[in-house]
C-alpha cells in the first residue's frame, strides 16, 4: 500500500498506477455523469505525455464513447466527438458509477469490459474515494488489477 497526499499525490498515484500500460495505448474511462467528469479530465492530463488515445465513456454505455482532448489554453477534456472504445488496453472505472444515485449497476461495467476488450486483456484500474467500491461491493464483483482510494477533507475558515 502507498499512501500520498493531495491534488499531486492523486495524480502521481494514478500515474504510477498506468506506467506499465504501453505508451499510445487505448485508454477508456468510464464513469458517472457530471459527477466523475472532472476526475477523468484531471487524470487524462497526467498521463498526458504518453500518448495515450482517451475516451470517456459516461456510465459504462459504449455507445456514447467521447474522445478526450487537450484543448490549449484550456486543459484536458472530454469532447463531443465520439469514439470507439474497443480494444481498450485499460479501463479506469470511476467511484461514482458504484454510488446509487448517479451510476449503474457492476454487471454493466463488466458487460462493458467485456464488450470493448477485443479479444485482449485490459488492465482494469478502479479510482474511487471514501472506500465507495468496498462498501457497494463492486470489489468482490470486478475483476480490478488494482484500486486507488481517496480521501477528501475539507476545511471552511
Amino acid at each position: 500500500m502507498e499512501k500520498k497526499g493531495g491534488i499531486v499525490g492523486f495524480t502521481g498515484i494514478f500515474r504510477g498506477l498506468v506506467a506499465d500500460v504501453k505508451d499510445g495505448s487505448k485508454v477508456v474511462f468510464t464513469g458517472s455523469v457530471a459527477v466523475c467528469t472532472p476526475f477523468i479530465e484531471l487524470l487524462a492530463y497526467t498521463v498526458r505525455d504518453r500518448g495515450f488515445d482517451m475516451l470517456y465513456v459516461p456510465k459504462a454505455v459504449a455507445s456514447e464513447a467521447r474522445q478526450i482532448k487537450e484543448i490549449k489554453g484550456v486543459g484536458y477534456s472530454a469532447v463531443d466527438e465520439k469514439g470507439d472504445p474497443n480494444g481498450a488496453d485499460a479501463v479506469v472505472v470511476l467511484g461514482g458509477l458504484a454510488m446509487p444515485k448517479f451510476g449503474c449497476a457492476p454487471e454493466d461495467v463488466n458487460s462493458l469490459i467485456e464488450e470493448i476488450s477485443a479479444g485482449k486483456n485490459p488492465k482494469i484500474v478502479g479510482v474511487g474515494f471514501m472506500n465507495i467500491f468496498e462498501k457497494a461491493g463492486w470489489d468482490k464483483k470486478i475483476k480490478f488489477d488494482t484500486v486507488m482510494d481517496t480521501t477528501m477533507e475539507a476545511v471552511v475558515k
